[in-house]
C-alpha cells in the first residue's frame, strides 16, 4: 500500500511538471503577456484617428504627425540625467518623476516619457537617441483642427490615466483617448484598433526579428470617419454673435432632432488643447472660475426659463380644458392673488385671450391659467402632478439622452418636491404662482428650451437631440434618435400657441425683429437673476431669453438663446435669433441693423459690476 502511494505521488508530480512545461513552451509562448518577457519587445502601431466632418461635408478635424519619447525601464542603462533632460527640453526633476511613474506602471512595458513632439523636435532627437538604451521614439497622430470653432462640441483628446487603464485593458499608459465632446462620446468609433508587433531580442538586447515569425502580430485598423449634424457656418456665426457675452445657443432641426448649432460663450480655439501646450492652456482655463470657458452653458447651465415657458402652460391649460382660446382675461398691471400680493405685468391692451396673451406676454393671463390647472383638480397636489407629468413629456426635468458628452436634467418640481418644502401639505397654486411665468422653482438648460421649441414646431412630438449624422458615410439608424417621442398634448391644441408665437413677431414683444419673407414664430423672455453676497440675496441684471422656429408651417430650425445679464428678451437674444434664422434659411442676413447691434455690443462692463440693475417687473 505504501509502495502504491509513493508511485502515485511520483506520477502526480511528474504530471504537474509535464503540464507546466507544456504551458510554458506551447500555451504561454503564444498567449501570455509577452510584454513581461525581457527577450521580447512589444511595439504598438497606432492607427490614424477618424476624421470629423460637419453636416455639409466640411472637414472639422484631421490628424497631424506627432512623436512620443518612450521608455522601457527594465532596458534603461545608467545615463546622464541632466544631459538627457536638456536634450528632451524638460527639467531633471520632471525626468525623474516620469521615470518613477513608468517603473510603477511596469518595468517591462513601454511607457510615454515625453509626449507629442513636433516634427522639428523629432528630427533633432532621432540620431541621438541611440546613445540612451531603453528609450526610443514612437510615431503618433495629433488632432489637427481645421477651424477655430465648436471646441465644446468636438472636445479634445488626452493621455489615458491609471483609472482609465484599470477599467479598460485596451489602453496603456500614455495612450491617447477622447476626454470630452464628440471625441469622448465616439471614442470607440474614432480611435480604430492599434496594431501590435512582438520583436525577438538576443542576449545583448539587440532586435533579431519578429517573434514566432510574426504569427502573433496584428496590424492597425484606422478609425472611422464621422459626420456631425452641426452646420459649422451657423455655429461660427453664433459664436461670433456671442463675443463679449456669456450664455448659450442651441439650434435644432425639428424634423430630425439634429443639432445644427451648439454655442457656449465664452469659448476657446480647439487647437489650444493640442500637443505640449495643452496642459498649461487647460490649467489656465480651468482656473478661470468667472468666465468658465470650459463650461458648456448650452448643456450644463440651468436657468429659470422665463416667459417662453408660458407656451407650455398654455398647452397644458388647453389639454386639461381649463382655458379656451376665446376666453379673455383682464390685466391691470398684473394679477392680484393672496390678498395684497401681485404678479406684476407691464401695461398692454386688455383684456387678452390666449393668442394675444402669448403675443403680449401677459402675466395676468398665464397666472390665471396656471391657477386653474392646479386648482381645478381634486386638490392642488393632484393638479401639480398632472402639470408636472405634461411637462415631463417634453423632456423637461430629465436629461434628454443625447449623444453629447455632458448635460444636466434641469429641475421640474412636482407634488413630492413641494411636500418636502411644506411637510404639512399646506401649499396651493398661489404658493407656486411664479411657475406660471417660468420663474419659481423650474430650471431648464438652453438644450431643454430648444427641444421644447422643436416639439411645438412639430405640433406635439420631437426626436431626441443628437450630434451624430453618419459613420463612414452611412446615416445613423439608432432608434434612440430616429423614433418620435410624443408629448401628452393633442396636436390640435398646438395651433393657437403657434399662432400666438407668430403674433409675437406680428404685433407683440418682438415685432421690431421681423425678417423679410420668413414667417418666424417666437417668444421673448426675461428671467430674474439673483445671487448671494455676504449671505444676503441680491438681484442682478436680468437674463435675456428668446426661443423661435421657422418657417411657421414647415419648420426647418428651432432655436433657443440665453444671454446672461442681457436685460430683456428682445434686446440681445431676440436679435441674435432673428439673424441666425435668416442666416440659416437664406444664407445671408438682410437685417444688418440687428446684426450690427449685436456684433458691436458688449456686456463685459455688465459682468464686471458686483451688482447691476434694479429689480423690475418680469413680463417679456
Amino acid at each position: 500500500m505504501r509502495k502504491l502511494f509513493l508511485i502515485g505521488w511520483v506520477m502526480l508530480i511528474a504530471t504537474l511538471y509535464i503540464g507546466r512545461l507544456f504551458y510554458l513552451q506551447v500555451v504561454k509562448d503564444d498567449y501570455a503577456d509577452l510584454s513581461q518577457s525581457n527577450a521580447v519587445k512589444v511595439k504598438y502601431e497606432y492607427p490614424q484617428r477618424g476624421y470629423i466632418y460637419d453636416r455639409n461635408g466640411k472637414l472639422l478635424v484631421a490628424n497631424q504627425p506627432s512623436y512620443d519619447i518612450m521608455v522601457v525601464p527594465r532596458n534603461v542603462k545608467a545615463f546622464d540625467t541632466i544631459a538627457f533632460a536638456k536634450l528632451l527640453d524638460i527639467t531633471p526633476k520632471r525626468l525623474k518623476k516620469e521615470m518613477k511613474r513608468a517603473r510603477k506602471w511596469s518595468p517591462f512595458r513601454p511607457s510615454v516619457l515625453v509626449p507629442q513632439l513636433t516634427k522639428n523636435e523629432y528630427a533633432e532627437l532621432q540620431t541621438r537617441m541611440r546613445h540612451f538604451p531603453g528609450f526610443y521614439i514612437q510615431k503618433r497622430n495629433l488632432r489637427d483642427y481645421q477651424m477655430a470653432h465648436a471646441a465644446n462640441v468636438l472636445g479634445y483628446v488626452g493621455e489615458a490615466n491609471e483609472r482609465v487603464i484599470k477599467n479598460n485593458p485596451y489602453y496603456n499608459l500614455g495612450d491617447i483617448l477622447g476626454i470630452n465632446g464628440v471625441e469622448k462620446t465616439y471614442e470607440d468609433t474614432l480611435r480604430g484598433v492599434k496594431g501590435v508587433q512582438y520583436i525577438q531580442k538576443d542576449k545583448l538586447n539587440r532586435d533579431i526579428g519578429p517573434f514566432k515569425k510574426g504569427a502573433l502580430d496584428t496590424i492597425a485598423v484606422p478609425g472611422s470617419d464621422i459626420a456631425l449634424t452641426l452646420d459649422i457656418d451657423l455655429q461660427a456665426y453664433g459664436e461670433q454673435l456671442m463675443v463679449n457675452k456669456r450664455g448659450g445657443i442651441v439650434a435644432i432641426e425639428p424634423s430630425t432632432g439634429e443639432i445644427l448649432a451648439l454655442v457656449t460663450a465664452p469659448t476657446y480655439d480647439p487647437a489650444d488643447l493640442v500637443g505640449r501646450k495643452r496642459s498649461p492652456n487647460f490649467s489656465r482655463m480651468y482656473r478661470d472660475t468667472i468666465a468658465k470657458p470650459l463650461y458648456d452653458r448650452g448643456l450644463l447651465a440651468q436657468y429659470p426659463p422665463g416667459s417662453p415657458f408660458k407656451t407650455l402652460n398654455a398647452l397644458i391649460a388647453l389639454e386639461e380644458g381649463v382655458m379656451s382660446t376665446t376666453e379673455r382675461v383682464s390685466c391691470h398691471g398684473g394679477l392680484n392673488y393672496g390678498g395684497k400680493k401681485k404678479l406684476g405685468c407691464h401695461h398692454h391692451k386688455s383684456p387678452v385671450n390666449m393668442i394675444s396673451g402669448i403675443a403680449l406676454s401677459c402675466n395676468a393671463y398665464f397666472g390665471t391659467a396656471y391657477r386653474r390647472i392646479i386648482e381645478d383638480a381634486e386638490n392642488s397636489h393632484i393638479g401639480m402632478q398632472r402639470w408636472s407629468d405634461h411637462l415631463e413629456s417634453f423632456g423637461i426635468g430629465r436629461y434628454l439622452g443625447t449623444d453629447l458628452a455632458t448635460g444636466k436634467a434641469g429641475r421640474l418640481p412636482d407634488s413630492t418636491y413641494y411636500n418636502k418644502w411644506y411637510p404639512r401639505g399646506n401649499w396651493y397654486a398661489t404658493t407656486t404662482i411664479s411657475n406660471s411665468i417660468g420663474q419659481g422653482e423650474i430650471l431648464m438648460t438652453p438644450m431643454h428650451l430648444a427641444n421644447m421649441t422643436a416639439a411645438i414646431a412639430n405640433r406635439g412630438y420631437f426626436y431626441t437631440p443628437h450630434i451624430i449624422k453618419e459613420v463612414n458615410g452611412v446615416p445613423i439608424s439608432n432608434p434612440a434618435f430616429t423614433e418620435r417621442r410624443v408629448t401628452t398634448i393633442k396636436p390640435e391644441n398646438f395651433e393657437p400657441v403657434v399662432q400666438g408665437m407668430h403674433d409675437v413677431y406680428n404685433y407683440g414683444t418682438a415685432s421690431f425683429l421681423r425678417v423679410p419673407d420668413i414667417e418666424i414664430c417666437g417668444k421673448t423672455g426675461t428671467a430674474e437673476n439673483f445671487t448671494k453676497i455676504n449671505g444676503e440675496r441680491k438681484q442682478l441684471t436680468d437674463h435675456s431669453i428668446f426661443v423661435a422656429f421657422a418657417p411657421k408651417d414647415d419648420p426647418k430650425i428651432a432655436i433657443a438663446i440665453f444671454v446672461e445679464h442681457g436685460y430683456w428678451g428682445a434686446r440681445w437674444a431676440g436679435r441674435m435669433a432673428s439673424v441666425m434664422i435668416e442666416k440659416y434659411l437664406k444664407g445671408e442676413v438682410t437685417r444688418t441693423d440687428l446684426e450690427r447691434y449685436v456684433l458691436n455690443g458688449s456686456l463685459e462692463e455688465e459682468y464686471a459690476k458686483p451688482l447691476s440693475g434694479e429689480p423690475f417687473k418680469i413680463n417679456q
